[in-house]
């Protein structure tokens, strides 16, 4: 059937947390997936992240609803002798288990790969680190913005000459981690299906990050000789760089060799032809500076609505620097489905980002809300075979914790 979920029938395990493993469930889940997210009694700590300082605020649980919609939630105190037999259920239920724990935890949780894979030998174990499972520094706890930004490379390569390193943006690492541990399960499943055999799977946030600035890391493989930072006034190419237009918007320009000579023509400066500053490739490239200043100029003195015309008639490479805010108002994003309806949240929250992947031919699952903490405890509990003396029995050992209904 046309409109038929990828993943219908898929069931998958969220033993996971914050926002890179998660991600990689949603995914899942965007395609039909059922993916059921385990969680302490206390809840995911991402549940509360948008109270945290260096992100936006708000009343809304946004980020937990982008990270977990689609999901059904149990609570479990894994530290609790009863909670083994539900994940022991858990696990052989379930095609795909995604666990981002440290490894030391997870030893003392017996959840490691060898203790879940003799439960369910079909199963795709998907492992998420923050800096890899070797190493010196294998055990070290890491984030999108000390693993994936900082140690890969590009933090240092994401600013300007003569100032610091700046402060990236929030999940933006854990996201493309998610899209590459998404990768990683897909891939498992494939060979399942050739093979009958479950896989470990892993990648890392900073394993990502290098694949993020390969380009670059590649080069000093190669023993590249790299230019200076960025300078925006004194650049390697005025013809590559950032420019302001009249109503302050800052847009990114890119003028391919093929095109300098239409585009000149097309801004109005037809003279710069015959100036013997630019006269020849080589001539152009001793004077990025005087020509930076007089695009400067140039650009400054008309709005961006102008300039975009211009730029869009001749099919030359620009984008306007837009700030949220903005990018959410963008008719690209509702005509091509990058922000859709979320069922449920309710408050201001009625719209959340889709995943980039489109299969053509095939709808994604409306997106519904996130779950409260310990929300579908029972009905999960119920489907693994518990019954109402098992489940009473369950929570007066503290391994089922006793949580408010629909609390995030």
């Amino acid at each position: 059937m046309a409109n038929e979920n990828i993943f219908s029938g898929l069931k998958v395990v969220d033993l996971s947390s914050f926002v890179a493993a998660p991600g990689a469930a949603v995914i899942l889940s965007d395609f039909g997936a059922d993916v059921i997210k385990v969680e302490p009694p206390q809840g995911d700590m991402w549940r509360q992240g948008h109270h945290t300082p260096v992100q936006p605020q708000s009343e809304e649980a946004y980020q937990w609803h982008l990270a977990n919609r689609n999901k059904r939630s149990i609570a479990l105190d894994l530290k609790s002798p009863g909670a083994q037999q539900i994940l022991f259920e858990l696990a052989n239920w379930a095609d795909v288990f995604i666990v981002n724990t440290p490894h030391h935890a997870r030893k003392k949780l017996k959840l490691e790969y060898e203790d879940v894979a003799g439960w369910n030998p079909r199963l795709i174990y998907a492992d998420l680190t923050g800096f890899g499972e070797n190493g010196p520094d294998a055990d070290l706890p890491g984030f999108d913005v000390t693993a994936y930004w900082a140690r890969s490379g590009l933090l240092s390569m994401t600013r300007d000459a003569g100032v610091p390193p700046t402060w990236p943006v929030g999940g933006s690492g854990d996201n493309a981690t998610a899209v590459g541990l998404y990768s990683a399960i897909v891939t498992a499943l494939y060979r399942r299906e050739r093979t009958g055999k479950g896989s470990h799977v892993t990648t890392s946030l900073l394993a990502q990050g290098v694949w993020s600035a390969s380009v670059s890391i590649q080069a000093a493989l190669a023993g590249a000789k790299f230019p200076p930072r960025h300078d925006r006034t004194h650049p390697a190419n005025a013809a590559m760089n950032v420019y302001r237009s009249s109503d302050e918007t800052w847009f990114v320009l890119i003028i391919t060799p093929d095109k300098f000579v239409t585009v000149v023509k097309a801004i109005g400066r037809a003279d710069l032809l015959s100036d013997p500053r630019f006269s020849t490739p080589a001539q152009i490239l001793a004077n990025m500076t005087p020509l930076t200043a007089i695009f400067d100029e140039l650009f400054s003195s008309r709005t961006m609505s102008h300039w975009h015309s211009v730029f869009a008639g001749l099919n030359v490479t620009f984008g306007e620097v837009r700030g949220p805010q903005e990018v959410i108002n963008d008719p690209q994003l509702l005509d091509n489905e990058i922000i859709v309806p979320l069922n449920g949240a309710g408050g201001k929250l009625t719209s959340t980002i889709s995943n980039p992947i489109q299969v053509h031919g095939v709808a994604k699952a409306a997106a519904r809300r996130a779950p409260g903490l310990g929300e579908h405890t029972e009905e999960i509990l119920g489907e693994l075979g518990f019954d109402a003396n098992d489940i009473d029995g369950l929570r007066a050992s503290g391994a089922v914790p006793k949580t408010k209904k629909h609390a995030i």
